[in-house]
């Protein structure tokens, strides 16, 4: 399958991170990121955790250095909206949003999908969408015990040792999720390695995200 440019050496992005929760960004778009970075490009990046308690906070941001690290720049913002109530702080959150891009104009935004179980990423999704109206934005995935794991139908594949980065920064930052039985290597490299099966990664892991919208130049189109 013939693959498009997605981030070239040299090349400087604005890239813009959105995440409910202190782990969402580094679980579906983490090893994109990483990959970006150790490939030469020269990102921009505004990371931002919409929820986050006093020790989730402090995970959130140490993570976000590892995976950052190398960045041209990086903006760390962790948000007070409270954990699984997002629907009910439409406003507040729509409010902070608009606030944000007044700030950035982001060339890429990683977002949350649309049909993701939990009712705080569906909300962060239909806000993005919202007010960012005229960006490249890319849905990740998040594995859980719902069972929402649905059709992608954009894959950026990873070598192996961004895969392994992926997982060893996920279990070296994350010390209070890791109770959850989901939570863990298997689940990680298992999701990357069924989407890179898919679109045939040469090292056999990718991720893979959603785009509803994306328009096709012809190189020399500003």
């Amino acid at each position: 399958m013939r693959s498009l440019p997605f981030a070239r050496p040299g090349q400087r992005l604005s890239v813009l991170c959105l995440g409910a929760h202190s782990d969402d960004i580094e679980i579906g778009a983490g090893g994109t990121i990483l990959h970006m970075i150790s490939g030469g490009a020269l990102l921009d990046v505004h990371w931002c955790v919409m929820s986050s308690s006093s020790d989730r906070a402090t995970e959130a941001r140490a993570s976000a250095d590892d995976f950052l690290a190398g960045a041209l720049s990086k903006t760390i913002e962790i948000a007070n909206f409270e954990d699984s109530y997002f629907p009910s702080q439409t406003r507040e959150l729509k409010a902070w949003l608009n606030a944000l891009r007044g700030r950035i104009s982001p060339d890429i935004i990683f977002t949350h999908a649309r049909h993701d179980a939990h009712q705080d990423h569906r909300e962060i999704n239909q806000l993005t969408t919202n007010v960012f109206r005229d960006h490249l934005v890319l849905e990740y995935e998040i594995p859980k015990w719902d069972g929402d794991l649905t059709e992608r139908n954009v894959y950026l594949p990873l070598p192996a040792e961004i895969m392994q980065r992926k997982t060893e920064l996920l279990l070296k930052h994350f010390g209070t999720q890791r109770s959850k039985d989901w939570f863990d290597e298997d689940t990680f490299r298992g999701l990357a390695r069924l989407r890179g099966m898919e679109c045939r990664a040469p090292s056999r892991f990718a991720e893979a995200f959603t785009v509803r919208k994306l328009m096709l130049g012809m190189g020399t189109d500003q």
